[in-house]
């Protein structure tokens, strides 16, 4: 039965979907399955993954999953990504298009916020880790991934927007997991990306530290534009060249290391 990790801020642009790829390649390259849920309308870790919608041989993806609020709904929308490396294998993916943007007018409708848990009933029984991207939001889209969730990991920048955002998922937490019937959710960690050589990001990374403690994984990801790249070019790490390749390869596979301590498989 698969750990699920709920990755999570209610800012934007501060690498959210970035981070769960990335952790999902290095997982998978230890030899951890995972599956990726991608609860963003954007699509982007979709995208990223190497998936892409095909209008003449359409899929249906995690927004019919929801929809359809039946137990293991989530089983039928499972794709393989498009990378060509030998780990790829062990990454699936529950897609996620513009139209997941409906799932948001079913939020006032009984038991709503249910269906991702129930559709992932039975679903991911076979893999180790079942990594949820979330929208920037606290809203409908991510606490149907709060309900389904065991742990949540906080995605994070170094900057005051970002690190006030990420004190206001802990508290969500804290005070909602019990309305949202998951009373033993937990804050797993907090993911510092984006960190720059800039005197306000050391003054914001101690103030993280200060927030959160021993929450605080590391090590810190540094800004680097072969991620970015990599991300545009819907790419794994493994395939990118470059002075810091190595050390941006290293950086991930350290935090899918303390993933694996913080959220230990079943």
């Amino acid at each position: 039965m698969a750990q699920r990790v709920a990755l999570v801020n209610n800012k934007g642009g501060v690498g959210k979907t970035t981070t769960t790829v990335r952790l999902a390649e290095a997982l998978a390259k230890t030899g951890k399955r995972v599956l990726v849920v991608d609860m963003d309308p954007q699509g982007n870790a979709s995208r990223r993954l190497g998936w892409a919608y095909n209008p003449d041989d359409a899929k249906a993806t995690i927004s019919e999953a929801i929809q359809a609020d039946r137990p293991g709904a989530v089983a039928s929308v499972v794709q393989p990504i498009g990378w060509d490396v030998e780990y790829a294998s062990r990454i699936i993916l529950a897609p996620a298009r513009l139209e997941l943007e409906n799932r948001m007018s079913e939020a006032g409708v009984v038991g709503a916020w249910r269906r991702l848990a129930k559709g992932l009933e039975g679903a991911d029984d076979h893999v180790d880790y079942t990594l949820i991207d979330c929208p920037p939001s606290l809203f409908h889209l991510t606490q149907l991934a709060l309900a389904a969730a065991d742990s949540v990991v906080i995605v994070t920048e170094p900057e005051y927007d970002s690190a006030e955002a990420a004190g206001r998922v802990r508290d969500f937490i804290a005070q909602r997991a019990v309305e949202l019937a998951n009373p033993d959710l937990e804050l797993a960690g907090v993911i510092v990306n984006g960190m720059q050589n800039l005197g306000s990001h050391a003054d914001q990374l101690a103030y993280i530290r200060e927030t959160f403690g021993g929450l605080v994984w590391d090590p810190v990801v540094r800004h680097r534009s072969l991620i970015v790249d990599a991300d545009g070019d819907e790419v794994p790490l493994s395939e990118v060249r470059g002075d810091k390749a190595s050390e941006v390869r290293a950086t991930y596979e350290l935090l899918a290391q303390t993933m694996v301590k913080a959220v230990p498989t079943r």
